[in-house]
């Protein structure tokens, strides 16, 4: 087989790293190949290594394009021309809404558990995390604790990670994540 096999869709970072999503969330990260996300998209190994100079590279380029799609929401969310109130409770729902409308990518982002990939991840979520942390300091009428923040932050990752694998997106559990949502602003207002 050849590193630029001829079919209809060129072969592309996107398409390579949806190939290994799927089988860094089956499989785990360290029981995954280059070879094997080659032989699941019908290419040698030798195209692949044409894009990513191996998996550590690949898992990283994925991971960052996760964050970057969470940043991206968060942005949009303080954007918004709404009163902070509001503003503080879409970026609830929508941190959920990430969570259970990408649940493989947030798998990847914050659940995976090898050693390897861990040493070279811990910037993502951290950075990801201190951005949230901002606007909720910045969009709370009283200055919230960074523990208060923290606290937020963990009852949104638990309520993701609470129904991954459980229900197949967001709309299945929108009336809970609202609720969840309301709960977390009277913490706000404490």
């Amino acid at each position: 087989m050849s590193a630029r096999k001829a079919v209809d869709k060129e072969l592309s970072r996107e398409i390579i790293m949806s190939a290994a999503r799927d089988l860094f969330v089956e499989k785990g990260y360290q029981h995954v190949s280059m070879r094997q996300i080659a032989a699941k998209l019908g290419y040698s190994h030798g195209a692949i290594y044409y894009h990513f100079t191996n998996k550590a590279e690949l898992f990283f380029a994925l991971v960052e394009s996760h964050f970057s799609m969470l940043d991206q929401k968060l942005e949009e969310m303080m954007d918004a021309d709404l009163p902070n109130t509001t503003k503080l409770k879409h970026i609830f729902i929508g941190y959920i809404e990430f969570g259970l409308t990408h649940q493989s990518h947030y798998e990847i982002m914050f659940l995976v558990k090898d050693k390897e990939v861990r040493n070279f991840m811990n910037e993502g979520p951290m950075k990801t995390y201190q951005t949230f942390a901002s606007h909720i300091s910045e969009l709370s009428e009283k200055r919230l604790s960074i523990r208060d923040i923290w606290s937020i932050f963990m009852a949104l990752h638990g309520f993701v990670t609470h129904y991954i694998g459980h229900v197949v997106g967001f709309e299945e559990v929108r009336q809970a994540a609202e609720h969840h949502a309301e709960l977390l602003l009277l913490w706000t207002k404490k």
